[in-house]
């Protein structure tokens, strides 16, 4: 069976419909909705055929349809295409535009003041980035802290604190600095403290946490001779250090606009929602998806439905965009709603915000 050009007219109809209304749509609204002029009896067996081919199905309460998460997909693939074409040419006419770059710079200093005047603190601002989105789109949100996908040592400097204590100033990729102090079981000279900064900033710096295998901690054992233990000592802090790095912070917020939904305000669902939104820590899932995805780190990711790696959220669907920092540092940004929402809005929130988050970054 083919999905031509009547069948795909009438499956958006009965999605934008659907946004719209939340009930099921019949043959008979379709018939005022399309341009098609087609009588109902027409459009029935079209459904029945969308239905067969599995983009629309009915509910056993009701003589109409709703779409499916196929049908849906293939209505945000539709309209993402469509969005390219029209920023790609909207780009072009702004170029053409002396006042463009005016223009932007006002943008981004509108975003700069609903976010809060001052961008001294990543976490403020992230928080508010969640808040202003929630208010915005009548959508649950969440923002991630920005990080580095396999970050890598750049630099390490122990120094003596007291007899048996290190500080351990830990430098990683976009300048992201831990400090430790380590408990080591000997006292270090100051040229057995050198020798053990030289051992480690040679053998360690360029590596991320995943590289810093046995093998090459083995080795920098062997070459400590009798100060093998220390070496081990503080080598596991470093990797400690490091590995706190890991711990991503996710902010969110209008978890309760769920309820706004009725099909996400049942009981059960709401409640596993609401927890997943607020013990966070299934929602890393989306940062790992969006870091793992090949291609342009600024394309937006729609998951609709089974598509989510989230189980509480497979009757949802989640939209995300990714904002940069410097030196490669990336974050997060999601909108969880019905599957009905409203796409097109979402998508032009997140693209805005992507973009003036970019400008505020930079410019800080």
């Amino acid at each position: 069976m083919e999905l031509d050009e009547r069948k795909i007219k009438i499956l958006k109809a009965v999605i934008k419909n659907y946004l719209e209304t939340g009930e099921p749509v019949g043959s008979r609204t379709i018939s005022k909705y399309t341009d098609l002029k087609l009588s109902s009896a027409t459009i029935r067996n079209e459904m029945a055929d969308l239905e067969e081919m599995g983009y629309i199905i009915q509910p056993h309460t009701s003589a109409g349809r709703i779409p499916t998460d196929k049908g849906y997909r293939l209505y945000v693939d539709d309209m993402m295409h469509m969005k390219e074409e029209e920023l790609a040419t909207r780009e072009q006419q702004l170029l053409k535009r002396e006042d463009d770059v005016a223009e932007r710079e006002k943008d981004t200093q509108s975003m700069a003041e609903l976010l809060g005047k001052k961008v001294d603190k990543v976490e403020e601002l992230l928080q508010s980035v969640a808040k202003v989105l929630a208010r915005d789109t009548n959508y649950a949100t969440m923002v991630s802290a920005p990080r580095v996908k396999g970050n890598k040592l750049k630099f390490i400097q122990l120094s003596s604190l007291e007899d048996n204590k290190i500080l351990a100033v830990i430098v990683m990729g976009g300048n992201v600095i831990r400090n430790k102090v380590i408990t080591v079981s000997e006292k270090l000279s100051g040229e057995n403290l050198l020798k053990l900064n030289i051992l480690i900033n040679t053998t360690l710096t360029g590596l991320s946490l995943q590289e810093m295998n046995l093998s090459i901690v083995s080795k920098m054992e062997n070459q400590a001779g009798e100060h093998a233990q220390l070496v081990k000592e503080v080598v596991d802090a470093i990797v400690t250090a490091i590995s706190s790095e890991d711990n991503l912070k996710i902010y969110t917020s209008g978890a309760t606009n769920i309820f706004k939904y009725p099909e996400l305000s049942d009981s059960s669902k709401a409640s596993e929602l609401i927890y997943t939104l607020e013990e966070k820590q299934s929602l890393t899932d989306f940062v790992n998806v969006d870091n793992d995805e090949e291609g342009d780190s600024k394309d937006i990711q729609v998951y609709i439905g089974s598509e989510t790696p989230v189980e509480s959220m497979k009757d949802c669907s989640v939209v995300t965009a990714t904002y940069e920092l410097q030196d490669g540092m990336r974050g997060t940004i999601g909108i969880i709603g019905p599957k009905r929402m409203d796409y097109e809005k979402v998508v032009e929130k997140l693209k805005t915000i992507q973009n003036q988050l970019d400008d505020v970054f930079k410019k800080s």
